[in-house]
């Protein structure tokens, strides 16, 4: 399967001799199956802030890696790494203080609901982890997932993962049901209507004999298109699978950690206090840690029968790192940074939309954007190539951005919490001389 805003290499001959060349060492070196972004790839070298340098010194404007949640090369969190590494990194079978300071404060984010905290190196291994204390507490094994949903690489992940391809099977517990899609459907059905998608799902579970064990949604349904609204429409599905015997999983990996604006992360604006928690990526600020937060009674019988151990998950420079990374994000309110730059980019990607017709819709919650590209407004085709062509437009000016959905045809605009009003001014005016050269 062609990855979306994939570097297709029989367009190698066109780059530059250098890039040819690590292009080259890639694939001797690390194999066929990893891939690079854009039809001419960047060579980076330096992040800082808001911005990835390349080798020859150019700034580009990063406005698509939520990893880098608190700006890369963030002074405070690589100093906290440096000053726990000079010091001690073991695992979590010692006594360490760390890794209760840092519970101790992440916690504090959650419901009051949420207090158990497990710690792992990758989101990928916290939806494992989830799933498993899931199908435990439950006796189930059935999932629910969304359209196109992106849950993680592991096997038992990846079977829960459509976006990854045709070529990777979902398992056969596992039911996909249709997206959110408020774009085409009025918004006050979403809610009633994704609901009855998630009973007949549970439903043919049931008719296959396999108990349903969680329903597992990202949030902000990233990877489906980004639906964000009405806020609230997720919860009578969570209630359906629940009347079901089954868990809700909220996996925050993309959404969480203020990027919405609004709330902390996306279950909160939907009203609704998950079962399981999974968070990731920009916990770390590109340090590799992740976790899931549980209720106790979800978690209890996993406990006592199982035990958890993970090398590296909670050692204490992870644990560190994350500390650290909290501790910007709240003293310099990049949650409310989030929700008044993000609100200036959607109005002024609406704007943009009375200009071009290529803009069909514009959503998103915060940092967190999807602006869909149809052929035909009142068809609401999607514009998939046209869509590539703005990804790569944007790349040529040195603004980056990716695309989303089955089809390709949403741009995807996800930025560093420290995105800046100006950022997003040459953001937009960037964006508009695109669609304008199209």
């Amino acid at each position: 399967m062609t990855m979306i805003n994939a570097y297709a290499p029989d367009a190698a001959g066109t780059l530059p001799e250098r890039e040819r060349a690590l292009i080259a060492s890639r694939e001797r070196l690390l194999g066929p199956a990893y891939r690079l972004f854009y039809a001419d790839p960047i060579h980076v070298v330096r992040g800082e802030g808001s911005s990835l340098y390349d080798a020859e010194g150019n700034r580009y404007l990063d406005a698509y890696n939520n990893v880098a949640s608190v700006g890369h090369s963030r002074p405070e969190v690589v100093e906290a790494m440096a000053r726990q590494a000079a010091v001690l990194n073991t695992h979590t079978r010692y006594l360490t203080d760390g890794i209760l300071d840092f519970a101790e404060a992440f916690l504090a984010e959650f419901p009051a609901e949420l207090s158990h905290l497990m710690l792992t190196c990758t989101g990928s291994e916290a939806n494992d982890l989830a799933l498993r204390v899931a199908r435990v507490h439950t006796g189930g094994t059935g999932v629910v997932i969304a359209h196109n949903a992106y849950h993680g690489v592991t096997a038992a992940l990846a079977e829960m993962s459509p976006s990854l391809g045709a070529a990777v099977k979902l398992g056969d517990h596992v039911r996909v049901v249709p997206a959110p899609d408020g774009y085409r459907m009025p918004e006050a059905e979403v809610g009633a209507a994704f609901a009855r998608s998630v009973e007949e799902a549970i439903a043919d579970l049931r008719e296959k004999g396999i108990a349903p064990a969680a329903l597992l949604v990202d949030t902000i349904f990233s990877s489906s298109g980004v639906f964000t609204d009405p806020a609230g429409f997720l919860a009578p599905a969570v209630e359906a699978m629940r009347k079901a015997g089954g868990l809700f999983i909220a996996d925050e990996v993309q959404p969480g950690f203020g990027r919405l604006g609004t709330h902390m992360w996306g279950f909160a604006r939907h009203g609704l206090v998950p079962d399981i928690v999974t968070v990731g990526k920009p916990m770390g600020n590109g340090h590799p840690v992740a976790g899931a937060v549980f209720r106790p009674e979800v978690i209890e019988a996993f406990g006592k029968s199982q035990r958890y151990f993970n090398t590296f998950g909670g050692n204490p420079v992870s644990c560190a790192v994350a500390l650290a990374v909290l501790r910007v994000i709240k003293e310099d309110r990049l949650q409310e940074n989030a929700l008044a730059v993000g609100t200036e980019m959607i109005d002024g990607l609406r704007a943009l939309a009375a200009k071009h017709e290529l803009i069909g819709d514009v959503r998103g919650s915060g940092l967190f954007i999807g602006v869909e590209m149809v052929r035909d407004r009142k068809l609401k085709t999607p514009a998939s190539e046209e869509t590539a062509r703005v990804v790569n437009g944007m790349r040529q000016r040195r603004v980056l951005i990716s695309a989303t959905g089955q089809e390709g045809h949403i741009l995807k605009i996800r930025p560093p919490l420290v995105f800046s009003s100006e950022d997003a001014k040459l953001f937009l005016a960037t964006l508009d001389e695109v669609l304008t050269a199209l």
